[in-house]
């Protein structure tokens, strides 16, 4: 369920987020209250709320007050930009340092990802 790669309540924040991306929990949609997310992942409330937390400073989720918590508008958007900046950054741009380092053209590592395309046709 979890791992130790990082905290639990940055994983449920990341499992909220993929979520949300994926287009199981919708914008404006209500989402499991903090004890729901507890007790489903068998983690102290004040853990799942940390999570729930971080999305609401990331503005990916807001509270209405007393009624709980719900997806901002706008959020799946604003993740899907995120995680293809961090695609370029941490895929990307270090393919393109290694391809550069080992001397391969960038055309021949465009062609290779042309035929990939063609693959999936």
């Amino acid at each position: 369920m979890f791992d130790d790669r990082s905290p639990i309540y940055v994983q449920i924040a990341e499992r909220i987020a993929a979520d949300v991306l994926s287009g199981v929990l919708r914008e404006g949609e209500k989402i499991p209250s903090t004890n729901e997310y507890a007790a489903f992942f068998q983690i102290n409330p004040a853990t799942a709320a940390k999570g729930i937390g971080r999305l609401v400073d990331e503005g990916v989720l807001f509270k209405k007050r007393g009624i709980g918590m719900f997806v901002s508008p706008g959020a799946r958007d604003e993740l899907r930009a995120r995680r293809r900046e961090v695609f370029f950054s941490e895929v990307v741009d270090p393919m393109v340092d290694s391809a550069r380092a080992i001397g391969l053209p960038l055309g021949a590592v465009v062609d290779r990802i042309r035929q990939h395309m063609r693959e999936e046709d």
